[in-house]
């Protein structure tokens, strides 16, 4: 997780990016070469590597271990979370439905789903399929997230669907990029209501199975025996293995489970706009007019090297440009899984690089994923590796110090000036009752509806507590801040990250919680 402390290593690097440089082709062993270099940077238990150019797969890979305890092998048949690498297959699979002519792209999802409500009348009136798929809702990022995040909690589509009635929009509707979940589930729906199957089986049967991706499943719940990667976390340069993600309301945003076999026939679908052998799964004209054309857009690329003069986001992919290249790409991160796929469309290119650590596992998907690109688009090589090291570390050691500075100040207090006071129940609009209870002389802050988020509180000071979450697969232990009337009772409390390394799912400054009962 260091930078380089050897001239040798840096030779190795310079020399091993010249030969990516000239070469007609990357080949599989200088794949093998960079995965090995970081593979000791990084502290992941395992990764898979795809690669695809002119129609062939010219690495298919799996390196580390699927589960680091029972040092279960990868494969490139093992199966990882994508996360929200699902989203392309969401909007492809709207696609095929506007093709058979069941949807039209601008049809109201109002007009669908008949429950759907958003934050005024004019935007739930007037909102349509496409606006589901491309991030211009209005909505603040992440917004609503903690209906599905962490897993675990009550929460149905039918929750979803009316998420925003109360919600205070960030920005007007499709003016501005904010990246949301909760909209990619109502897509799903959409889907399963206008195909007559389920999401899970629509995907399954009119993309994984003319695609050849036939160990790739659309939830959890079908993994049956096929080989599972486990999640990891990196816990003070220990790995944990942590619990499998439980299924979603559907997987629209973020439900596949694949592998990098199974995602290089994906990609080559793709990079062949919609035909994959003799199977047309979508149309040319479909993937140009809609899929990838911008919908939303975003700055471009910062660094100069490439030359990138456009960014923004399709329909379930995000798109830009490189050295007069078009890039079409997306991430994916849950609990200790995290993806990314590139498509490079002018080199007929593509790039999928799967991990099974969280936090590591996104240096790594970077650094891999942007050490090729360098190569195929015949750019000035750059030490992405070391670079990753040096970012991750410094912060981490920020994000370390800021927790360990937070929580000094919680051991030179033992009673917090109004125990007794907040005991009490809350409530939000969406997330619902949040209890604080005393047992056994400890508090207890417990979200009813997501369960996962229960926790001590801790004095801080003020009217300023700390929750410590049972929950530890991700760093979400929040600030809890207490507002008082004018005779210093509780009327409400808002919660904030303690982490300036938060995950944006959890929202939780898009929480409006107000005190309801002693």
């Amino acid at each position: 997780m260091n930078k380089a402390k050897y001239r040798g290593l840096v030779l190795v690097l310079g020399v091993f990016f010249f030969t990516f440089n000239t070469s007609a082709q990357v080949s599989s062993a200088q794949i093998d070469s960079l995965v090995s270099l970081v593979m000791k940077k990084f502290n992941v238990a395992g990764l898979a590597v795809g690669v695809v150019q002119d129609g062939k797969i010219i690495h298919s890979k799996g390196y580390g271990y699927a589960d680091f305890d029972k040092k279960t092998e990868t494969t490139e048949h093992t199966n990882f979370a994508i996360a929200s690498n699902s989203k392309a297959f969401t909007a492809t699979a709207m696609a095929i439905l506007v093709e058979e002519g069941i949807l039209k792209w601008n049809d109201k999802v109002k007009s669908i789903l008949p429950e759907f409500e958003m934050y005024n009348d004019y935007v739930t009136q007037n909102f349509t399929i496409e606006d589901l798929l491309c991030h211009r809702s209005g909505m603040g990022l992440g917004q609503g997230d903690l209906m599905w995040f962490p897993d675990g909690s009550d929460f149905k589509i039918d929750d979803m669907l009316t998420a925003y009635r109360h919600t205070v929009p960030e920005s007007a509707v499709r003016t501005k990029m904010e990246y949301n979940n909760i909209l990619f589930f109502i897509a799903g729906e959409v889907i399963a209501r206008t195909s007559g199957m389920s999401w899970e089986a629509f995907i399954a049967k009119r993309i994984f199975e003319p695609a050849g991706m036939e160990s790739s499943v659309a939830s959890i719940s079908r993994i049956g025996n096929l080989p599972l990667a486990k999640p990891h976390a990196n816990m003070a340069g220990e790995l944990k293995v942590l619990a499998d993600y439980e299924p979603q309301v559907n997987g629209g945003a973020a439900g596949i489970y694949a592998n990098v076999n199974d995602l290089c026939n994906w990609m080559m679908l793709n990079l062949n706009h919609g035909s994959i052998g003799d199977k047309k799964v979508f149309t040319a004209k479909t993937q140009k007019e809609h899929l990838w054309k911008m919908q939303t857009v975003t700055a471009p690329n910062g660094n100069p090297k490439y030359n990138a003069h456009f960014g923004g986001y399709g329909l379930g992919w995000f798109l830009g440009d490189m050295n007069g290249n078009l890039i079409v790409s997306h991430s994916g991160g849950m609990p200790g899984m995290l993806s990314k796929t590139t498509l490079i469309t002018d080199k007929n290119v593509g790039i999928v690089i799967l991990t099974n650590t969280s936090d590591d596992g996104a240096m790594v998907f970077s650094a891999l994923t942007n050490t090729l690109l360098d190569a195929f688009v015949n750019v000035e090589p750059t030490n992405w590796i070391d670079r990753y090291a040096s970012y991750y570390k410094k912060n981490t050691a920020f994000a370390d110090s800021v927790l360990s500075s937070t929580w000094s100040k919680v051991d030179e207090r033992k009673a917090g000036l109004h125990d007794k006071k907040i005991v009490g129940m809350y409530h939000d609009y969406w997330l619902g009752n949040i209890s604080i209870e005393n047992k056994e002389d400890k508090l207890i802050l417990t979200c009813t509806r997501s369960p996962k988020l229960t926790g001590q509180l801790f004095y801080y000071q003020d009217a300023t507590y700390l929750v410590k979450w049972d929950y530890q697969d991700m760093n979400a232990d929040a600030f809890v801040k207490f507002e008082l009337d004018e005779k210093s009772n509780p009327t409400g409390f808002s919660l904030e990250g303690i982490s300036p390394n938060i995950d944006f799912s959890f929202d939780f400054d898009d929480l409006n919680i107000k005190r309801v009962k002693s």
